[in-house]
Formats: C-alpha cells, sequence, structure tokens
C-alpha cells in the first residue's frame, strides 16, 4: 500500500469514527430510554403483583358466611366448627350418633374423619325445623357441589344422637 492511499484510508476511518460519535450519542440516549421503560415495567409487574396478593387474601376472606340464618345456635356452633375444619364439631355430638347419608346409614366418624376440613357449605340456602335443618351448596371434596340438607337430631341433654344429610331438591 502507497503512502497516499494509506493516508486516504486513515482519513476515511477519522471521517468515520467522527461521523460515528453522534450515533453513538443517539444509541446511547436509545439505551437509556429504553432501560427506563424496562425499569417501569419491571415495576408495574411487582406492582401487580402485589395487587393481586391482596386481592387473593380478600377473596379468603369472602368465604366467610353469614350464619346468623341458623336460629338453633347449637346446630349454628356445630356448621362453624364443620366450616373451619375443627375436631370440635365432635363435641355437639354424642359419642354414637346415627347419621344417614342420602338415606344409606354410615359411621358417623369414619365419614367426618374423612370430610373435615375438606368439605363444607358454600352457602346457607334455607333453614327449617327450628334450625335443625340447613340446606345449602356444599362442596363435598372431589365429588364437587351440590344443594344438600342436614338434619339435626337433638337429644334431651342438647347433643345430636342423630345427623341425616343428603342432596336436596328445593
Amino acid at each position: 500500500m502507497t503512502r497516499r492511499s494509506y493516508m486516504t484510508c486513515f482519513r476515511i476511518a477519522a471521517a468515520d469514527y467522527r461521523s460515528a460519535i453522534p450515533v453513538q450519542k443517539v444509541a446511547t440516549a436509545k439505551m437509556k430510554r429504553i432501560l427506563s421503560i424496562l425499569y417501569l415495567c419491571i415495576s408495574l409487574t411487582a406492582c401487580a403483583q402485589h395487587s393481586s396478593q391482596s386481592s387473593k387474601n380478600n377473596s379468603k376472606q369472602k368465604h366467610t358466611m353469614d350464619l346468623s340464618k341458623i336460629t338453633n345456635g347449637t346446630v349454628r356452633s356445630a356448621i362453624e366448627a364443620l366450616q373451619s375444619g375443627d375436631k370440635s364439631w365432635y363435641a355437639f355430638f354424642t359419642d354414637q350418633p346415627a347419621m344417614t347419608d342420602d338415606g344409606n346409614k354410615v359411621d358417623f366418624k369414619s365419614f367426618f374423619s374423612k370430610a373435615l376440613g375438606n368439605e363444607k357449605f358454600q352457602t346457607i340456602d334455607k333453614v327449617e325445623n327450628d334450625g335443625k335443618e340447613v340446606y345449602g351448596n356444599f362442596k363435598a371434596g372431589s365429588w364437587g357441589t351440590f344443594k344438600v340438607f342436614f338434619r339435626f337430631h337433638q337429644d334431651a341433654n342438647g347433643k345430636f344422637d342423630r345427623l341425616d344429610i343428603g342432596q336436596a331438591d328445593y
């Protein structure tokens, strides 16, 4: 390469370098803008996650039902224990209460050892027989949700000696 062609290449390279400076400034400005937008998006996402978590907590609170429709205090307390999966549910019953499920005899303790904490009323739709019959939508674990009745039979001591449950048509 001759000295002249070398100098020409040098001048072109120098000119390209000088013209590259404004391009580099534009690229840096664009990069700053992109990073700002990215930062903003991440911040908004973080805020949305917090809000989403907050709505999950609110939805848990919405599942508490108003049990004031149940006029029999002992039945209401028993249903409260059932709803919360509390083992105090058993204290409302005699030692060996009779139980039927859709008219079939079942063992009370065996039945509720599986159901307690996994099954509960979603709604209380009506109450009859001095508060001893409760009707509503009931989530029965993996079986789904059904309209059911719970019919409590109370002995002279105030404990339940029989519980009839089943699907209801109302």
